[in-house]
């Protein structure tokens, strides 16, 4: 990942503007009341709320990297298929299960698909940007490992400054209670050093964070951004369209070089 540590930051391709799902959309209403998320969250400030969604889903649902996913992807319906079949999901389901949950308060988030360098590959990793109005920046919220990263003061980091420390040997801080599944406590050497170092060549994001964003209709269309560095493999074509006849949905990706467009702030 060193090699891929260069951006062009005067890169002004087209990349249209990411958009957050009002928490007052009716489907987001009916998350925040079914699933009782304002007593999960609690009544302390804006990051507590923020980590206590992310223990809640870290906790209730365990993670299966091989399982399935289930035909409906939102997070009514993946928690009711889990406590049904006794199963987990992926590290994408979940991401896409607290992203609806940060939504629904109001809180502006992404899932963010963090892949190698090659564009074929068997592992990936799939976690969430979640923007903090308190700290005015991203910060970095994983449920598969429950994990959160910081600097040697303490301050949280996003997923950007984690690459760019990465690279940089600088230090990062895992929280000590970073787990899989209860079972298996992370370190940073593991996860962050090795596993992360992996998966952060190319970022991934929907342009639209939203309900039910991948469970496939006929006459869909989903609209996916790439952060490639200049080290990239596939840097072309930088807008790609393709509609999948089994399923009738359309899919664009629009490629970038710029971290600037990728990363910016919610309006």
């Amino acid at each position: 990942m060193k090699k891929a540590e260069k951006y062009n930051y005067a890169d002004n391709r087209f990349v249209p503007k990411f958009n957050y799902q009002s928490q007052d959309n009716p489907n987001l209403i009916k998350i925040r009341k079914e699933l009782k998320l304002d007593s999960i969250a609690g009544n302390g400030n804006e990051l507590s709320k923020i980590f206590n969604l992310m223990h809640w889903v870290h906790n209730l649902i365990r993670h299966d990297g091989s399982s399935d996913n289930p035909t409906l992807k939102n997070a009514i319906d993946l928690i009711k298929v889990c406590k049904k079949e006794n199963r987990g999901v992926n590290c994408r389901m979940l991401a896409t299960i607290l992203n609806e949950c940060y939504l629904s308060l109001g809180i502006q988030s992404r899932y963010i698909t963090c892949m190698p360098r090659e564009t074929k590959f068997d592992d990936c990793h799939v976690i969430n940007m979640v923007y903090s109005k308190e700290l005015n920046k991203w910060i970095w919220i994983d449920p598969t490992f429950d994990a959160y990263v910081m600097d040697e003061k303490g301050n949280l980091l996003g997923i950007q400054e984690v690459r760019e420390r990465l690279i940089k040997g600088q230090t990062l801080v895992l929280n000590a209670d970073a787990n899989w599944n209860r079972e298996q406590l992370q370190t940073k050497e593991g996860y962050l050093e090795t596993y992360m170092a992996k998966n952060l060549y190319r970022l991934q994001t929907p342009l639209k964070s939203a309900y039910d964003t991948e469970t496939w209709k006929s006459g869909q269309e989903i609209t996916y951004v790439e952060l490639l560095p200049l080290d990239g493999i596939e840097q072309a074509p930088q807008k790609k369209e393709e509609t999948y006849t089994e399923t009738n949905v359309k899919f664009t990706i629009y490629k970038t070089n710029n971290p600037d467009l990728f990363w910016t702030k919610p309006e």
